[in-house]
């Protein structure tokens, strides 16, 4: 069994001088300037290439597509429910970085705000107008309508998101790896993931977060620029588009200077707000309570016919052409945008249990997405069935942009609303900008998560050039059908990462029941009792010197006595010094998990009931390698510590007993 280290990871990659990763930075920049260069120059061209590769993946292998993402769903809903999902994506005693609400605004803001903004009105009413099966512009074209948008923004999205942010996450704060995608692949190659096969796995990955957001963003302007036209009579054209992608950049620039914290973390909750805003603004001016009964039968009917919407490949229809500009053209994208949003959402998400990430990915955004687009959806298709914006279906077929702003004309203040529609459009193409630009910096920069200033702002100015040249030149298709065609290598290396994720977290949940539930009378037969000192030691709020006191005077000598104890025994055992605060006890086992025991001083608010005028107290706490244990040895004798330690010890020896034997059948 391949183990994984709980140590730092050596990075020789990383120049100490310069901070970055220059293998993956260097290569990326070359072929990032060389495809934006082609795109640019030959762009009908590169666009007839890639869309003959996309039609070509589509007619041969649409049924890979389907199958590797309902293959997904259900690996994240095996993962939310099985007793996986109580491992946590950090130590034992980690607790989340960032509050729900804070966490849910980055989840909403990177993985598809902007396009309920673009799509919201316009694909149902696409559906609409030419639906799959059936007649268009009636009453079942309308119900399918729905059907097909909840499809295409639902739980699928969100766990091709949610499964690649769970395996970055968990092998970068549980195992201790860089947060890179070529972290995934370390039980399957080892320390291969530090050298050119990693570089390559994490060169891929910024090229195509790079002309993800750069596409999205030049698209993007022309609904802005749509919007601004429509409230202040702005020209419709590339040049006011430029400004505009100049505009977003440096904002995203500033963003990202600032940091996760003090710049897309608040950015993001700003976007949650302006959204719930806009929201319930059309939501209370339209049919509420229709609205409302449309959104629990849209819920209703998504989750009757999930199984047959998620297989369903129109084998008897022959509709290949219409799975392959819309289903597949959407399974892609978000296939393709994995690496990108799922970095953000790991980076995100440390000290959630997986079952808890799982429910927060999958869900929370997914709910909040249905009712979004029934708001808005429903709204659009209501107002075209009964006649009253027969030109709704036509702006929309013709000019997708400006639908959201013709869909607003239909309420009270829809200048009001404009003007909030666009302030949002902005925000959210910046926060998409910033996160993009984050994410290629960790990338480019060996996993550091607090990457060089300069670095952030190279390549959020990037990111705007490259969209710009591409709008200025026409080559901005071309880039996105390449953006969607390079799903499909993606689809191997979500494969691969979730194989070596299963195999890992099958591994640490039997090291967790082992040290658990596998008991032994080593610390009870061997050791006095002293219940009366126990009882004295549990009833007291030591002061950090006490604390301190014990840890040097009774806690260390117990520890290296085992030390001296296993070495005479030929065992590869150290003792190292961790600070003034703690001491670890650590056993090799090469390629097998270590086994490791640790004393740690912690920090704690005195309790209200505690009769104490000090402010704090402290405790003298167990760790192992899955982190910290929550128990309490401070009282405790030399003996009574050695026995404990053996204790654990014999645990983790009964964890590498059943990972071990998994590897025999029996005759």
């Amino acid at each position: 069994m391949l183990g994984i280290p709980h140590t730092q990871t050596k990075e020789p990659l990383i120049s100490v001088q310069t901070d970055i990763n220059k293998t993956v930075f260097f290569s990326s920049t070359f072929f990032i300037a060389l495809i934006t260069l082609i795109g640019s120059i030959f762009p009908d061209s590169l666009n007839q290439i890639f869309l003959e590769v996309q039609t070509w993946l589509i007619h041969n292998f649409s049924w890979i597509y389907v199958l590797a993402v309902g293959s997904v769903l259900l690996v994240a809903i095996y993962l939310m429910i099985s007793r996986l999902g109580d491992i946590k994506l950090g130590p034992d005693h980690s607790a989340p970085d960032y509050a729900n609400f804070s966490w849910f605004a980055m989840l909403f803001s990177a993985g598809m705000g902007i396009g309920l903004l673009f799509f919201g009105v316009a694909e149902p009413v696409m559906h609409f107008a030419a639906p799959p099966v059936g007649d268009p512009q009636s009453i079942a074209s309308a119900k399918e309508a729905m059907q097909i948008t909840f499809f295409h923004w639902g739980l699928h999205a969100w766990a091709i998101y949610a499964i690649l942010a769970v395996i970055l996450a968990y092998f970068c704060y549980r195992k201790n790896l860089p947060l890179l995608p070529r972290s995934a692949f370390y039980p399957l190659i080892g320390d291969k993931v530090h050298g050119p096969i990693g570089d390559m796995v994490d060169t891929f990955a910024v090229i195509g977060t790079m002309f993800g957001v750069a596409t999205s963003l030049g698209f993007g302007v022309s609904q802005v620029n749509a919007g601004m036209s429509y409230l202040f009579d702005l020209p419709q054209n590339t040049s006011v588009q430029i400004i505009l992608i100049a505009s977003i950049t440096a904002l995203a620039t500033i963003s990202v200077v600032l940091g996760l914290d003090g710049g897309i973390k608040k950015l993001s909750n700003i976007n949650l707000v302006l959204a719930i805003s806009l929201m319930l603004a059309v939501l209370v001016l339209g049919d509420f309570v229709e609205i409302m009964k449309a959104y629990v039968q849209n819920t209703g009917t998504y989750f009757s016919d999930i199984v047959n919407k998620t297989f369903n490949l129109y084998a008897y229809e022959k509709k290949e052409d219409w799975i392959g500009g819309w289903t597949l053209l959407y399974w892609g994208w978000w296939i393709s945008w994995s690496p990108f949003v799922g970095m953000f959402i790991a980076r995100i998400s440390r000290g959630r249990t997986i079952r808890e990430f799982m429910l927060g990915v999958l869900f929370v955004p997914t709910g909040f997405t249905f009712l979004w687009m029934t708001v808005f959806g429903n709204n659009a298709l209501n107002l075209a069935l009964d006649k009253n914006a027969s030109d709704l279906v036509a702006t929309v077929n013709a000019n997708t942009p400006v639908a959201l702003f013709k869909f607003l004309e239909f309420f009270p203040m829809s200048s009001f609303l404009s003007l909030i529609a666009i302030c949002l459009v902005i925000t959210f193409f910046v926060s998409s900008s910033d996160s993009g630009s984050l994410v290629i910096d960790t990338l480019t920069s060996g996993g550091k998560q607090e990457p060089p200033v300069w670095q952030r702002i190279f390549w959020a100015v990037t990111e705007g050039i490259v969209a710009s040249i591409l709008l200025l030149a026409g080559g901005l298709e071309a880039l996105q059908t390449m953006t969607i065609a390079s799903a499909f290598p993606m689809i191997l290396l979500i494969a691969f990462g979730t194989f070596a994720l299963l195999k890992s977290l099958r591994a640490d949940h039997m090291l967790l029941t082992s040290v658990q539930h596998h008991t032994t009378t080593v610390q009870y037969a061997q050791t006095s009792t002293a219940w009366k000192e126990r009882l004295n030691a549990l009833s007291s709020h030591p002061t950090e010197e006490e604390a301190r006191r014990f840890l040097n005077q009774v806690a260390r000598p117990a520890l290296t006595k085992l030390r001296d104890e296993m070495l005479k025994k030929q065992i590869d055992v150290h003792l190292k010094d961790k600070g003034n605060d703690a001491i670890s006890l650590v056993v090799s086992y090469g390629d097998h998990e270590d086994f490791r025991y640790e004393i740690h001083l912690r920090t704690f608010e005195t309790p209200e009931y505690v009769a104490s005028k000090q402010p704090f107290y402290y405790r003298v706490e167990v760790f192992l390698l899955s982190g910290g244990q929550s128990y309490d040895v401070f009282g405790y004798t030399e003996e009574q510590i050695i026995a404990d330690a053996v204790t654990q010890y014999e645990k983790h020896f009964h964890y590498l007993h059943l990972s071990t034997s998994e590897l025999f059948v029996d005759d």
